[in-house]
């Protein structure tokens, strides 16, 4: 999912999207450079809905080589082309997604702040982990909150990616790229940014390219 040193940028679009401006509006960010991996999280829209969205998605994110992600929905990823699936408590399984995946797609567990899940569904083969709520978010209730300190003692025993995902802004993801997270979930840091989305993902980036001088 991301081939750089320092700790990669995954943004996620917001729970409900206008499509056309929206793509105009992604468009910008991806053209930004910043964006390593993208996931569209969709809620409460119909299958039609998401079909669409990843017509339209999947060859802007195919054009700059980075990986789309859908979130909930193994079934519509692999029978619309997605790079990968990512899956949450209340969704498929690892098992189930990977069987409908395929060992050559990507498919991403919350953990939120469970090792012990993180290391089970790690050892099936999961292709990254993620825990949170590290910060508390208006994007979704949290179902945890957990502290930097998870990153740092799963860096330290596995080679699993790890993914930290809840409330992060440029101001405060600092501490989770130096206690290890190989990417940084991002959704309303990105997208309720005061200068732009644009400015919210280069402003991101610069944080993590900072920490990590």
């Amino acid at each position: 999912m991301n081939s750089d040193e320092l700790a990669g940028l995954y943004l996620l679009t917001p729970p409900k999207i206008d499509l056309a401006p929206f793509g105009e509006k992604l468009k910008s960010v991806l053209d930004t450079g910043a964006v390593d991996c993208l996931q569209l999280r969709l809620k409460d829209v119909s299958d039609d809905e998401i079909r669409k969205a990843i017509d339209t998605i999947l060859p802007m994110c195919a054009d700059r080589d980075i990986p789309l992600i859908l979130n909930d929905r193994p079934d519509i990823a692999k029978k619309s082309g997605c790079d990968g699936v990512h899956v949450g408590e209340e969704d498929a399984s690892y098992d189930e997604a990977r069987a409908i995946m395929g060992e050559e797609h990507i498919v991403g567990v919350s953990c939120y702040d469970s090792r012990h899940k993180a290391m089970i569904v790690g050892d099936k083969g999961a292709d990254y982990v993620a825990f949170g709520a590290f910060y508390p978010t208006e994007t979704k209730e949290a179902k945890t909150s957990v502290t930097p300190e998870i990153l740092e003692i799963w860096t330290t025993f596995t080679t699993v990616p790890c993914v930290a995902i809840g409330g992060i802004t440029a101001d405060n993801v600092a501490p989770l790229v130096l206690a290890g997270a190989d990417f940084i979930a991002v959704t309303g840091g990105v997208w309720n940014h005061p200068d732009g989305p644009e400015a919210g993902a280069k402003a991101i980036k610069a944080a993590i390219a900072a920490t990590e001088i």
